[in-house]
């Protein structure tokens, strides 16, 4: 699908004709995190506070003025995600996959194995993100997906391997600063990992306790996992 020139009016009728938010995800699914395109934009700003109308209507203003910018309608699936509308999310994320620039595209990529991966397809949340990962393998955010996916499959070996990378690429952490979760449990997972292969086993060990009383059955069993030293 090709959006016209006045994008963010298409954009709303995506998220109208979707109705309602999206039931939640199944409980054995394994979240990941969003990641934005364009993270020092204003609307980026609005989402991290919390404030997603404003993102959407930041980044719909965004696109009505230059259509061919593709990074902003990435990070207007992340909101649309964030407000519960993942099938117009999709039909974003699939637009900025075939138009968008290399940044853009990775960052989509991400985004779309994150809701395959919400959803329990790991192996198409697999391809994804390895996918988004050839196309710049310098850029530190895939290596943490395929992280968090290998640890919630219980491949801990090489979770920590595509972690370590992920961590060696984001020198500072800027990039792991700059991610959405569109569950809260992807936050805690993550830091759990980061935690854990940084030697503080205080906070690692205080993340798995709260990962394993989530709801997401999945997680959970890594939490314990992680929990019993394994």
């Amino acid at each position: 699908m090709r959006f016209p020139a006045h994008i963010a009016l298409v954009a709303t009728a995506a998220l109208v004709a979707c109705g309602g938010p999206d039931v939640r995800p199944p409980d054995d699914a394994s979240p990941l995190a969003s990641v934005l395109a364009e993270p020092g934009a204003s609307g980026a700003e609005r989402l991290r506070a919390g404030d997603l109308a404003g993102a959407r209507s930041s980044y719909e203003a965004t696109l009505s003025a230059d259509p061919e910018r593709l990074g902003p309608l990435n990070d207007l699936a992340v909101a649309y995600a964030l407000e519960g509308h993942g099938e117009a999310a999709r039909r974003l994320l699939d637009e900025v996959v075939s138009r968008g620039d290399v940044r853009s595209q990775q960052a989509a990529l991400v985004n779309l194995g994150d809701q395959h991966a919400s959803e329990g397809y790991l192996s198409a949340a697999q391809a994804c993100l390895e996918t988004a990962r050839s196309l710049d393998p310098a850029r530190p955010e895939p290596w943490y997906a395929l992280a968090a996916l290998a640890d919630s499959r219980g491949e801990l070996e090489a979770a920590r391997a595509l972690l370590r990378e992920a961590v060696r690429l984001d020198d500072g952490g800027a990039a792991r600063g700059a991610l959405a979760y569109v569950h809260p449990e992807e936050r805690v997972h993550l830091e759990a990992l980061v935690a854990e292969l940084l030697g503080d086993r205080a906070r690692a060990a205080a993340r798995w306790r709260e990962l394993s009383s989530g709801r997401f059955a999945a997680l959970a069993s890594a939490a314990e996992r992680h929990l019993a030293g394994e």
